[in-house]
């Protein structure tokens, strides 16, 4: 029986202050004499269980105890995960092979203590400032203009400050990975002497670990940034456990409620504005800001090289018939005018940049879809223009105008009022014109009835009519006296 400690106290002053036997104190207190005899000597305590009673299941024999523990050992050899021995299994083969006639949770029990494992335990670690930065990628979702994404998140941490970088990416491919240290390098203000991560792919050319031999453009980035690559043993998420740490830590700190952004630019800049803030944090136990701390770290890093390392894929394409050029599974347009001559295209991990003798031409976001084209309605008009009876039918109007306009444009007069409309798109934009032609009462429209609400009509300018102008008389005098010096000769 387990009593209270106010019992307890009783028991006890009653047994080595009076000298009562464990009788009489059984009737004072008010409980069973073997009570009594269990705490009067202070042998045991009633705030300490003294574990079971060490009665083992009289159903479970060496034979069950054996049959359960081959189960267990045969998911050992095995080796598949998701396909072992539950208890619930374990008990449903004993009934069946063994006529087990036992309770279910007995087994449960037995199997627990079986799978139990000891706890794992780490070495603490300690880094030199500058000495060295862990990195990893994680997910989170958003919402992108609407729709609902899963992104890719680019983590860093310098080991020493635990100050943090991240960044947004459509996907992890090498032109994100590369670009994602970059702007890292940047942040941070220097590059340390290592970099610790996973066996990545776009790093990793064969092997793992201490074994791994590098890709040849990252061991080009590596060898530009000077830095030495640490990887990471199989299973060993431990090995970079700040940066493990820090994925969760955006994930709720930053993602928590699901953003809502037009951009993947305008969430990038976001987080670093997060970033940035946590410099003022204080880690517990360290004396510093993780701001002070990175300054001191900078001091340890090495400086950024001049030459900007090109982190993006890099093609060079002909614009086709269509004022398109392909890279890699979609098409971009380009202004009319290149089609037939060779640009350039560099794909970032985000971003794909056109370029025509070294001069960007256009950019846009980078599609990961599959046989898409995007269209740019300003690099038609020309065309359109010149070809009006194609407006209706033209991908690129189809493609950028709304529903709303291309249904307000049948209003006007015939296809090439339309075309002006679309020019007043392109000046004005979209959402402005439509508003304008909102305001326009009656069925009829034209082109000259929406530039009215558009274009701003000025104030006359003033006119003074008296008005004192200073006029500075001719000298006849001097034009008289060359004109007879002529005649004279």
């Amino acid at each position: 029986m387990v009593i209270e400690v106010d019992i307890y106290e009783k028991i006890r002053y009653l047994h080595e202050q009076e000298g009562y036997s464990q009788r009489a104190i059984a009737k004072m207190v008010g409980v069973s004499r073997n009570t009594v005899k269990k705490y009067c000597d202070g042998s045991q305590v009633p705030w300490e269980r003294q574990g079971v009673s060490g009665r083992q299941p009289y159903v479970v024999t060496d034979e069950i105890m054996n049959f359960i523990k081959g189960c267990l050992t045969t998911d050992e050899e095995e080796g598949i995960k998701k396909q072992t021995h539950t208890a619930k299994r374990v008990f449903d083969l004993l009934e069946e092979k063994k006529d087990f006639k036992g309770g279910e949770s007995t087994i449960r029990r037995i199997v627990a203590t079986l799978k139990e494992k000891p706890g794992k335990v780490y070495i603490p670690l300690s880094f030199d400032p500058g000495e060295a930065i862990q990195i990893d990628w994680g997910q989170a979702t958003v919402y992108l203009a609407g729709k609902k994404i899963v992104l890719n998140l680019f983590c860093m941490r310098e080991c020493y400050s635990a100050d943090i970088f991240c960044m947004a990416f459509y996907r992890q491919n090498e032109e994100s990975f590369l670009e994602a240290q970059i702007f890292g390098f940047d942040f941070f203000k220097g590059a340390t002497k290592r970099i610790i991560f996973d066996n990545a792919k776009v790093a990793v050319k064969e092997g793992f670990g201490g074994h791994a031999k590098l890709q040849d453009r990252y061991k080009a980035f590596a060898a530009h940034y000077a830095f030495q690559c640490d990887f990471c043993n199989i299973s060993a998420a431990h090995e970079k456990g700040l940066v493990e740490g820090l994925v969760g830590w955006v994930r709720r700190n930053i993602f928590v409620p699901v953003p809502r952004v037009d951009t993947i630019e305008e969430l990038n800049a976001e987080i670093l504005n997060r970033c940035i803030k946590y410099r003022k944090h204080r880690i517990s136990g360290r004396d510093q800001t993780v701001g002070e701390m990175a300054l001191a770290s900078q001091a340890g890093m090495s400086s950024i090289p001049r030459y900007r390392f090109n982190p993006s894929k890099t093609v060079t394409t002909r614009v086709d018939d269509y004022s398109t050029v392909r890279f890699d599974t979609n098409n971009y347009s380009v202004p009319v005018e290149y089609s037939g001559k060779e640009v350039s295209i560099k794909g970032y991990g985000n971003k794909v940049v056109i370029l025509y003798r070294n001069t960007e031409i256009d950019s846009y976001t980078r599609c990961y879809e599959k046989g898409k084209t995007k269209y740019r309605l300003e690099h038609y008009m020309d065309l359109i223009e010149s070809r009006p009876r194609s407006v209706f039918n033209a991908k690129p109007v189809k493609q950028n105008v709304s529903a709303t306009l291309l249904q307000a444009g049948r209003r006007l007069s015939g296809p090439r009022e339309m075309v002006k409309l679309l020019r007043l798109c392109v000046d004005h934009g979209e959402a402005k014109v439509i508003a304008a032609i909102s305001r326009i009462g009656t069925s009829e429209l034209s082109v000259e009835q929406v530039r009215g609400y558009l274009v701003p009509v000025h104030e006359p300018v003033k006119i003074y009519p008296k008005i004192n102008i200073q006029v500075t008389q001719p000298q006849f005098e001097q034009y008289d006296a060359l004109l007879n010096r002529r005649a004279a000769l």
